[in-house]
């Protein structure tokens, strides 16, 4: 069982290519916790020879928030209904995480996170993926050859390098890029970044091009965009805004920006991509 969030499609294409390849199931972790319909989905029944994988985005060199509050509540239990035993000598537990270049103590973090649930992963992993962050001054998107090649790698390490490793059910396989400044990056930065920088207030439409098509509010993973069909969009400025950028990127009009910092930047998701290469 894979359980991932996405809020650009990396890490879904990532977790989903995975899944495929190990004969598992991919979960989002964002419609489990904010379902449009029904009640939230944080209980799952694990076959015996089930591996836990757990796939995510790096948000400030941490594991994003959206991640990091779904593994705080999700529970897994073995099919007569007992605790489940994740990682070590249990359920094989493996953990990647995307980002457009080095993820930090990103995995650290993880680690002290699900180890307060008597957890731990077996193997770790990251993956470099196109750019999405866009929301200070000096970031924007990876151009089209860098996105391409950046793809391409991904796919090519995926498939050359992780899968085996998983299939194979290695223990103490670290595969990760942590950059120069782990410490700084995570500890100090990504406080920063989450404190005084992560939120839906900078957010604005352009009314005049927008076209009411709803999908910002539709691609909000933590459904923070009152909007549909035929409205325009307004963040609902519910502290869950992670400033992921979905909304932005999904825009088909160019309509939505993030103050004056997205001003004359880019936009990407992977679909965007798939589009270009097919």
């Amino acid at each position: 069982m894979i359980f991932y969030f996405s809020a650009t499609g990396n890490t879904r294409w990532a977790a989903t290519t995975l899944a495929k390849a190990l004969g598992e199931e991919a979960i989002d972790m964002a419609a489990a916790l904010y379902p449009k319909r029904g009640e939230q989905l944080l209980r799952y029944a694990l076959s015996r020879a089930e591996t836990v994988g757990l796939c995510f985005p790096v948000h400030g060199w941490r594991p994003a928030p959206l991640a990091r509050h779904f593994l705080c509540q999700v529970q897994l239990a073995e099919a007569d209904g007992r605790p489940a035993r994740i990682g070590a000598g249990g359920h094989y537990c493996w953990a990647l995480c995307t980002a457009g270049d080095d993820i930090g103590e990103s995995m650290e973090r993880l680690e002290t996170l699900i180890a307060q649930r008597g957890w731990q992963t077996d193997s770790r992993f990251s993956l470099i993926m196109p750019e999405s962050y866009v929301g200070l001054p000096f970031m924007n998107v990876d151009k089209p050859d860098k996105e391409e090649e950046k793809r391409r790698t991904a796919a090519l390490t995926l498939a050359q390098h992780i899968a085996p490793v998983l299939n194979a059910r290695r223990h103490d396989v670290t595969m990760t890029y942590k950059g120069h400044w782990p410490r700084l990056n995570s500890r100090l930065l990504g406080a920063v970044f989450e404190r005084h920088i992560v939120g839906d207030r900078p957010f604005r439409v352009d009314s005049k091009r927008c076209t009411a098509c709803g999908r910002c509010a539709a691609v909000c993973p933590v459904g923070d965009i009152d909007g549909g069909p035929g409205r325009q969009p307004q963040w609902l400025h519910t502290d869950r805004c992670m400033s992921c950028f979905a909304c932005y990127h999904h825009c088909p009009a160019r309509a939505i920006d993030y103050g004056s910092r997205t001003k004359g930047k880019g936009q990407y998701h992977y679909e965007s991509i798939t589009d270009k290469a097919t």
